[in-house]
């Protein structure tokens, strides 16, 4: 299995944050009934499977059906995971939007798309996605299928800038700090309250307040890597009342305890996770 994840190109990284193709391994077997737990990163991804079948989502570890979605998404940001079905192989590429991307490349914004999975086709032509999956899988590797990717959001760009209010973009850069609370980001913007939650709103699909408590998550994650660094010490340094109050936020965010989170992640992609279905107890 072959993950290429970088930047991209200096034209589109006022639009996107990162960019990335998956290669699954050659004759990688097929395995019944597998998930992972996606963490959230706050963001409006881009998503194409080029083999395989489409995306299927799971409304919670009991879901036994799932939704459907097609080969071609739009991922909403979101608070919390969702579960997918990673039972078969299968190639990819994708983007990580920045905000205020998603108007600009989909003619929609993030908080119309937040909190959930949209297909392509239902946000632009059908045509053009079906020719760009088409040329996508006749790529040989995932180094041209990332610079073909690239192309095509580049054109979809091409004279429409990101524009963000000016007050917004002091905000959306203001690096996170434990115990920054949602009236120091109004402070900071220079807004009234209502506006400065419904620009952020628009152009995230996030409250400040959602915002803020990712961007401790995201916080927990990059020190939790570490195999010695203690829940403890992470809790502190993350600006929570205590172990058991950061315990709590983790698991209602990912699905999982801290301790299994650590158990079971790959530190090259910790926002990926299998899922472990816990033993049914035997009938007495």
């Amino acid at each position: 299995m072959a993950t290429l994840h970088r930047a991209p190109v200096p034209a589109l990284r006022a639009l996107v944050a990162t960019v990335w193709a998956h290669d699954p391994s050659p004759g990688a077997p097929a395995s019944p009934g597998a998930r992972e737990h996606v963490l959230p990163t706050g963001a409006t991804h881009i998503a194409l499977r080029l083999d395989g079948p489409p995306l299927r989502i799971y409304a919670h570890a009991a879901d036994p059906l799932g939704q459907q979605l097609g080969h071609a998404v739009v991922g909403g940001a979101r608070t919390v995971h969702h579960l997918r079905d990673v039972s078969q192989p299968s190639a990819s590429v994708g983007a990580m939007l920045r905000p205020g991307a998603a108007s600009v490349l989909l003619g929609a914004p993030e908080s119309t798309l937040a909190g959930q999975h949209t297909p392509l086709d239902q946000l632009l032509p059908a045509s053009e996605v079906a020719a760009l999956s088409e040329r996508l899988r006749a790529c040989g590797d995932g180094a041209r299928r990332l610079a073909l990717f690239e192309h095509w959001l580049f054109v979809r760009a091409r004279g429409r800038p990101v524009v963000l209010h000016p007050a917004l973009i002091q905000v959306l850069q203001r690096p996170a700090h434990p115990g920054q609370r949602v009236a120091d980001l109004v402070r900071a913007s220079g807004l009234s309250h209502r506006h400065c939650i419904a620009l952020f709103r628009q152009v995230t699909g996030l409250t400040p307040g959602q915002w803020l408590a990712l961007q401790r998550f995201n916080q927990v994650l990059g020190r939790a890597v570490q195999p010695l660094a203690s829940w403890s010490d992470i809790a502190a340094a993350c600006g929570y009342a205590d172990q058991a109050h950061l315990a709590n936020s983790f698991r209602d965010i990912t699905g999982l305890t801290p301790s299994a989170w650590r158990r079971q992640m790959d530190p090259v992609e910790p926002r990926h996770v299998p899922q472990v279905l816990e033993p049914r107890p035997r009938p007495p």
